[in-house]
C-alpha cells in the first residue's frame, strides 16, 4: 500500500487540514471523541499546535486562533513551487490574504482567496530528510 505521506507531497493534492478555534482544548476533546484522533503538541511561538494523528499518521492540525471570529477549518493543497503559485493565482484574479512565508522545517505557503471568496492554503513542502 503507497503511504500515506506520499500522497501530501503530490502537487494538487489535499495534504493538510487546520482547525483555528478560539478554544483548542475543547477542539481537541470533541475530534478526538467523535473521530478517535490523537493529538501531538507543538511547542510554537504563538501558543501550542496540536497535530492530529489518526494512528500514527498526521493529518492536521489545531490552533488558537489570531483574529476574532468563527472557528474554520482550512484545507492546504500541495503545490511545485508556492511563489510560482501565487503569482499564477493572482493572475486569475486570487488576493493573497498572507504569504508567502516559511514554515520552519516544514515548507513555505501562503493562504489565498479565490474570485469567489473561498480562501485555501498552498504550500510546497521542504525535502524530507531521509
Amino acid at each position: 500500500m503507497k503511504d500515506y505521506q506520499d500522497v501530501y507531497m503530490t502537487p494538487g493534492a489535499f495534504s493538510w487540514n487546520e482547525l483555528s478555534t478560539p478554544d483548542p482544548k475543547a477542539a481537541c476533546a470533541f475530534y478526538g471523541a467523535l473521530f478517535g484522533w490523537s493529538f501531538d503538541t507543538m511547542k510554537l511561538g504563538e501558543g501550542d499546535y496540536q497535530v492530529v494523528k489518526v494512528g500514527e499518521v498526521a493529518v492536521g492540525g489545531v490552533m488558537k486562533q489570531q483574529q476574532p471570529g468563527p472557528a474554520l477549518w482550512g484545507p492546504y493543497v500541495t503545490v511545485e513551487s508556492c511563489d510560482a503559485t501565487v503569482e499564477k493565482a493572482k493572475g486569475l484574479g486570487a488576493t493573497v490574504c498572507a504569504g508567502p512565508f516559511d514554515i520552519p522545517t516544514v515548507g513555505r505557503m501562503a493562504v489565498l482567496q479565490d474570485p469567489q471568496g473561498a480562501v485555501m492554503q498552498v504550500i510546497s513542502y521542504f525535502p524530507r530528510e531521509e
